[in-house]
């Protein structure tokens, strides 16, 4: 019976994803109402709120979900093998026109905030595995990787991707990996 629960679970999440990702891609996301999202994924109300508590909290569990995926199909695993920066950069370049809409949304400030925390979490779980030791503390240290990140993404976003991701996560590791190497113990 929970084997059951479980994939309809997942199925409604994935439903309600789905329509949150391509109502985001036909109108402003600030304009959209979980009104929007339930009908377009054709759940009820009480269906949505059993799982999320909002359309942030849905976007977020988006987030969460594909850098989830990212994370265990990480393509280059000598340079950063706790953070899967080449996948993201990959999937947004694939994806432009909807985190292009999504930068220039009011509300991106929160977004980021909460991407940051997200990455930042586990990159700092991914640098606990790799049993390195730096001077300097995990959380702080990916923190700044996180940071780091999201800045040359947003920066490539508003310049139209002008740089290929293989060419964007080359720089990033270049500015990154420096930092990193100069901390370890």
């Amino acid at each position: 019976m929970s084997d059951k629960n479980d994939r309809r679970s997942q199925r409604t999440r994935h439903l309600l994803g789905e329509a949150l990702v391509a109502l985001i891609r036909e109108k402003d996301y600030n304009t959209i109402t979980v009104s929007d999202i339930i009908e377009r994924a054709n759940i009820g109300r009480s269906t949505f709120y059993a799982h999320y508590r909002d359309k942030d909290a849905l976007f977020v569990g988006e987030l969460e979900r594909v850098i989830e995926v990212l994370s265990h199909h990480i393509p280059n695993q000598d340079e950063i093998p706790f953070f899967p920066s080449l996948g993201l950069f990959r999937h947004v370049g694939e994806e432009y026109e909807l985190y292009k809409a999504l930068l220039w949304t009011p509300g991106i400030d929160l977004l980021i905030k909460h991407m940051q925390k997200s990455l930042s979490n586990r990159i700092e779980q991914g640098l606990q595995k790799s049993e390195r030791k730096f001077d300097i503390p995990l959380p702080i240290l990916a923190s700044f990787i996180a940071g780091s990140f999201l800045i040359l993404l947003k920066w490539w976003l508003e310049n139209k991707m002008i740089y290929s991701p293989e060419e964007m996560d080359k720089i990033f590791q270049n500015l990154t990996m420096a930092g990193i190497e100069k901390n370890k113990i």
